[in-house]
């Protein structure tokens, strides 16, 4: 199949559409900062409060008889733009298709032929958000503004979260021999701007001594630690170049023998942290770990090493007080002892992306230069990403379409088919943008027979209003049918000539509905859920006792508390923390205000973004298995949904995995 790298098939229609979009944009942009000016956030309004002289109500009072007069001005020039705008969009491809090429080694092509089919099997990560990229007027009403920096600071965080190599965390101690927690989402700070690894100093609490060790005890090499410059990627080759911290649990005790790494395993290094940038909606402190550029971060999430008085131990001095930047944990499935045995995979609340995080799918990136923006960063990490998915204006029997789906996908392995579908029910606010499903195969290895691995990834946007569960179960049956189509049109493969193996096949995104409200019973039994497995989920209605809601209370957003990525994890991992700030489902019993009622109701909060993946579909004698769930909170003050990342371990039926 043909990707398409440009919104239209020629470079007329192109240049076309340029001119139209630029006689309406000054028009768009007016209305925007106009409507935005009378609609303030829970920061601004604090601002204000500080604000003796009433500066800011004095330049909104100033500024909007300007806006109003330019708005005049630039009314004829958008209807004359708007003429030619509408009938172009009939020729308009449904996404753009962007490879970043200059990937050396670690492009999606090398990374085909690290995995054959063979051995223990292979774990792929996937990853969901909601990130409220609308116009800055539409949303304010989520109360979150300054869409431009917004992108920009969201596309680094994910980027420096997931861009990490690996390295093997064991703990050696009389209550607790698992791995450590920093397993899923351990990392040092980088020093924001230079693109290089800074010491981090203190202890790791709990704990009395710290080891590191490399291949025969060699430390990595300043090259090594300072890592590629930004933006780039760069093979970080086998497992055995990684760290293994040992921990003891008593002070000046022996650290246990080292095992050996994993066969076959990889680490790689990902993009050096570029410069940050700062939001109105995120001040950065000290402490801050969300954009990797403090001197400290999450107590689960964030490895600290203490060297000892003189710096002893073998190699360069002070080589026991650094650790690489962007760092994880690689875990060996034969000798992983879970955090909680009483699941069959591991889950936790996590203040950073997943190392080594291999498709995201992304929602309400609506905004167009705010989806560029994302662009630009992710394709530090992402060799493949699709954006601006959708269409615009008028499609067959759907209504004129101001905002495209909103769905952004970016994937480090190679996309082979990709199909987009408009759901054609949307009414009210929601039918303006072209919410929709994105379907995508992506190929994620070869076998020693020349058959490719394939992998099935949806990612959907379902209708928003909560009164509407009967358009929403519409939808999931039209994406139910769309996917089987899609499988069925995109596969190159029979029984007696099976040239491809298909591996897993995933669903995510937000459905706009959860699985406690009494209201959304409607959409809880849904067909859906006998074919693809929710791994919160214990039945309709009942969600696993450490699920937890993915809708955040907006008029808590900056609050102190949760406002960085380590205070909102804390905040999460309490009861009352979670009443507090997360949105839950609306209580009909009378009664006082929010706070009230959060007081009668019982669960976690309102889980709307979903991970789901089949257990049946797929190739014969394979079977995808959930080895990791975490709930996201890196982007805390940006977005008002908490993402969610899953990590599914791929591997042959016959074998152990």
């Amino acid at each position: 199949m043909v990707l398409y790298t440009t919104p239209f098939p020629n470079s007329c229609l192109s240049a076309l559409h340029a001119v139209s979009w630029a006689l309406i944009f000054p028009c768009y942009w007016l209305v925007d900062r106009l409507i935005a000016s009378f609609i303030p956030t829970t920061y601004e309004k604090r601002q204000r409060a500080d604000d003796p002289c009433c500066l800011q109500l004095l330049c909104t009072a100033l500024f909007t008889p300007i806006y109003l007069a330019l708005l005049v001005a630039a009314l004829p020039f958008a209807f004359l733009g708007f003429l030619f705008w509408s009938p172009l969009q009939s020729a308009r491809r449904p996404y753009i298709y962007s490879r970043l090429e200059d990937k050396g080694l670690a492009g999606g092509a090398a990374l085909l032929s690290e995995w054959k089919g063979t051995g223990s099997g292979k774990s792929f990560c996937f990853a969901t958000a909601n990130l409220c990229l609308l116009p800055d007027s539409l949303a304010r009403l989520n109360n979150v503004f300054n869409t431009q920096a917004r992108a920009k600071e969201i596309g680094q965080r994910i980027r420096n979260g997931a861009a990490r190599p690996q390295i093997k965390i064991y703990i050696d101690s009389p209550t607790n021999t698992s791995i450590s927690a920093a397993s899923f989402s351990s990392l040092v700070s980088p020093q924001a701007g230079d693109g290089g690894a800074r010491a981090v100093p203190g202890s790791i609490k709990r704990t009395a001594s710290v080891e590191y060790k490399g291949d025969g005890g060699h430390r990595p090499s300043d090259e090594a630690a300072n890592g590629p410059a930004s933006g780039d990627l760069a093979d970080s080759g086998s497992l055995e170049d990684a760290c293994i911290i040992r921990i003891s649990g008593e002070e000046g005790g022996q650290p246990p023998e080292a095992e050996d790494p994993a066969p076959g395993s990889q680490a790689k290094n990902g993009a050096g942290g570029g410069p940050k940038g700062q939001t109105p909606n995120h001040s950065q402190q000290d402490g801050d770990s969300g954009s990797l550029g403090s001197p400290s971060a999450s107590r689960e999430s964030l490895v600290k090493a203490r060297a000892g008085p003189d710096n002893s131990g073998g190699g360069d001095p002070g080589a026991n007080s650094k650790l690489l930047y962007k760092t994880s944990v690689v875990k060996k499935a034969a000798t992983r002892r879970r955090r909680h045995p009483d699941e069959a995979f591991d889950h936790e609340v996590s203040a950073f992306f997943p190392a080594n995080l291999d498709f995201l799918c992304l929602q309400e990136v609506f905004d167009k230069r705010a989806a560029a923006k994302l662009k630009e960063q992710l394709h530090g990490y992402f060799e493949y990403i699709l954006y601006d998915v959708g269409v615009y204006g008028c499609h067959g029997c759907c209504s004129f379409k101001c905002l495209n789906s909103g769905l952004f996908f970016a994937s480090r392995y190679p996309i082979m088919d990709v199909a987009y579908h408009c759901y054609p029910n949307g009414r009210g606010g929601d039918a303006l943008a072209s919410k929709g499903a994105l379907f995508l195969k992506v190929q994620v290895g070869n076998t020693p027979q020349d058959q490719r691995i394939v992998g099935y990834i949806a990612c959907t946007h379902l209708h928003a209003p909560p009164e509407d569960s009967a358009i929403r179960c519409e939808q999931l049956d039209l994406l139910q049918d769309w996917l089987a189509d899609f499988r069925k049109s995109t596969s190159s493969s029979s029984a007696a000539n099976p040239e491809e193996l298909v591996v897993f096949d995933v669903i995510c995104g937000d459905l706009n509905f959860d699985n406690c409200s009494s209201d959304d019973k409607l959409e809880q039994q849904h067909s859906l859920f006998t074919r693809y497995k929710d791994p919160c989920r214990l039945g309709p209605g009942e969600e696993k006792p450490w699920a937890i809601g993915t809708l955040l209370d907006t008029s808590g957003l900056y609050d102190e508390d949760v406002c960085t990525p380590d205070n909102l994890q804390k905040v999460l991992e309490s009861e009352e923390g979670r009443r507090e700030y997360l949105a839950f489902p609306t209580s009909k019993s009378p009664g006082g205000g929010q706070k009230g009622r959060k007081d009668l109701l019982k669960g976690n909060g309102r889980r709307i973004d979903y991970m789901l993946h089949a257990e049946e579909g797929l190739c014969p004698d394979w079977k995808a298995e959930v080895e990791e769930f975490s709930f996201i909170t890196q982007l805390s003050g940006l977005t008002d949904h908490l993402p969610v990342a899953m990590r599914l371990l791929v591997s042959a039926g016959e074998e152990e995995a």
